[in-house]
């Protein structure tokens, strides 16, 4: 559904994609997770025609973004990650002006706008201005207008920003019932790791570039074991002891060393009785998504501090919009 070779684009000589490859497939829920400034954005918008590539090629729904982007904006819907909906109209006035953009005649337009509503379950509060709705009811409602048009793909730029985490995951529940009700392809952008093992694949991409592609069970391979992590009374030395003694490198990662090992219920009693310092807690679990990006990036993302910066950039956003 998707093919991408080579796409790059910069911003007076600063590269904010650089030469992706990307092949995503009809149906697939595709994530793009990556830290703000990663350059996923970027890549909606070029995917999108909303931003002429640097250099590459990107087919979408069999049209060329380049050479037929009237035909690209037809076959796709976009939730943008700014607010975009007009707060003094109503969630129908939002649809129903939307759908007079894509030319979509009365019949058609009044049956898919019911069932756009009654998917996301906004369907009593239709002829509620949107000012009065949960930033959970906005999105619900972008998403809503997103699909009036039946579009092949729906990309999804932080689908689920500023939200709280039951307004979320409720969200991804929408997400997953739009894939399989209307059987289309969702390209979605995230730096929140939970979010991401809810997609079929995942690429994550730093600084422009594509640091691996895979399913979420196949990027924790990457990571090849169990994840033993501990503070102690003298964390350089317990580090130092455990690159002497095993041969292993200990990352500080939130205040805890971390150390990534095969067999860590048998490794944890040895390791107690090599180190030289005190530890005070130890603990073992398994690898998640945030430790093959530490692992592929040499940081963590720390989505509670994107999660704060980017409400604020939503916040401000909002109140300018309403100036």
């Amino acid at each position: 559904m998707i093919t991408v070779r080579g796409l790059s684009k910069s911003f007076r000589g600063f590269a904010a994609v650089k030469e992706i490859d990307l092949d995503i497939y009809k149906g697939e829920v595709f994530g793009f997770l990556g830290p703000n400034g990663a350059g996923k954005s970027t890549t909606i918008n070029m995917l999108s025609t909303l931003l002429k590539p640097s250099a590459g090629q990107a087919v979408v729904a069999g049209y060329d973004v380049i050479a037929q982007p009237a035909q690209v904006r037809r076959s796709i819907g976009l939730v943008f990650q700014d607010p975009s909906l007009d707060e003094l109209l109503t969630a129908e006035e939002n649809l129903y002006f939307h759908a007079l953009l894509y030319g979509l005649d009365r019949a058609v337009r009044e049956q898919r706008t019911a069932q756009v509503l009654e998917m996301v379950e906004l369907t009593e509060r239709s002829r509620d201005v949107v000012k009065t709705f949960s930033g959970g009811m906005k999105r619900r409602l972008e998403i809503a207008r997103g699909l009036l048009h039946h579009p092949q793909v729906l990309f999804l730029d932080e689908p689920t920003l500023g939200l709280d985490p039951q307004t979320r995951s409720h969200i991804w529940q929408y997400i997953h019932e739009l894939r399989e009700r209307e059987q289309i392809t969702i390209f979605l952008t995230t730096h929140y790791m939970d979010e991401a093992e809810n997609c079929d694949r995942i690429a994550i991409i730093d600084h422009g570039k594509i640091a691996a592609l895979d399913t979420p069970a196949g990027l924790k391979q990457l990571v090849g074991g169990d994840i033993v992590w501990l503070a102690t009374g003298d964390d350089r030395a317990a580090a130092r002891a455990i690159t002497e003694k095993f041969g292993l490198a200990a990352q500080a990662v939130d205040g805890v060393l971390q150390v990534e090992v095969k067999h860590g219920e048998s490794f944890i009693p040895r390791l107690i009785e090599a180190l030289p310092c005190t530890i005070r807690e130890i603990g073992l679990r398994k690898p998640t998504l945030d430790d093959v990006f530490l692992k592929l990036t040499g940081r963590a993302i720390r989505p509670e501090e994107a999660g704060a910066r980017e409400q604020m950039r939503y916040t401000i956003r909002a109140w300018r919009r309403r100036r």
